[in-house]
């Protein structure tokens, strides 16, 4: 799942569990949505409901809506110092630690909000005091999860957000379709385009699933994505020893 490059061939496995987690990463964006009114990994809608706050003089809201967003840099962070340092000095990334974090928030989650830390589901979309935390704790394995994908992907896949994708797709087309690319040049920009249709796709498949187990079960939904988080982490664990394990080609 984690030691493997689109510009090396794609094994089937290992694109199905990036697919698994764009479609965990539009489940948390759905239910995040559900619960508070906000798309949770929108860095961009916040900017905006903070320039809004600011036009209404309502500042304290203002800097409330803005620190969110944080929470997300600080888990890519996290990410960076726990999979893109180690690998940087020749060590062994943690992926198995990030994806472990990341599925403690969803757990988190899921269960302050069974005890009504974050208010009703779907009740709490008039303010932000009461969804706040909710709000972290979302932000924050998202930003996780996609600094352990980003790192393990060169750079190709995102599994939380669509903007960044979505333009690396229009490019990607343009470079395959109209440009005069060598083979090697083609078929690893293809790669890249099949993965970010795939995850594209994949994400938008989690939020219509994810939608529908929120609105059945509310804030146990964000059980399933921290299963498949914590599934990750399992199998980020097991790459780590079995590299240690296996002998040197």
């Amino acid at each position: 799942m984690f030691r493997h490059h689109f510009d090396q061939t794609l094994d089937n496995w290992v694109v199905f569990h990036w697919f698994t987690l764009s479609f965990s990463g539009g489940c948390i964006n759905a239910g995040g949505f559900l619960a508070t009114g906000k798309f949770v990994t929108h860095v961009t809608g916040f900017a905006t409901l903070f320039g809004v706050d600011i036009t209404n003089n309502q500042i304290k809201a203002a800097i409330g809506i803005l620190s969110v967003p944080l929470f997300f840099l600080i888990g890519a962070f996290i990410a960076g110092l726990l999979i893109d340092r180690p690998i940087h000095k020749g060590k062994d990334p943690h992926f198995d630690w990030v994806m472990g974090l990341s599925a403690a928030c969803l757990f988190l989650a899921a269960g302050g909000g069974e005890l009504q830390f974050f208010g009703g589901f779907s009740a709490a979309v008039v303010g932000l005091k009461q969804n706040y935390l909710l709000l972290v704790l979302l932000c924050l394995a998202s930003g996780l999860q996609n600094g352990a994908i980003t790192s393990s992907s060169g750079r190709s896949v995102r599994t939380t957000h669509l903007t960044g994708l979505t333009t690396d797709l229009g490019l990607g087309l343009a470079r395959t379709l109209t440009f005069d690319l060598k083979k090697n040049l083609f078929d690893k920009e293809a790669r890249a385009n099949y993965l970010r249709i795939g995850s594209i796709l994949s994400f938008i498949l989690g939020s219509g699933v994810g939608a529908w187990v929120f609105i059945k079960v509310g804030y146990k939904g964000f059980i399933l994505s921290g299963l498949i988080a914590s599934y990750a982490a399992w199998h980020g664990r097991k790459s780590k020893i079995e590299a240690r394990i296996l002998p040197p080609p």
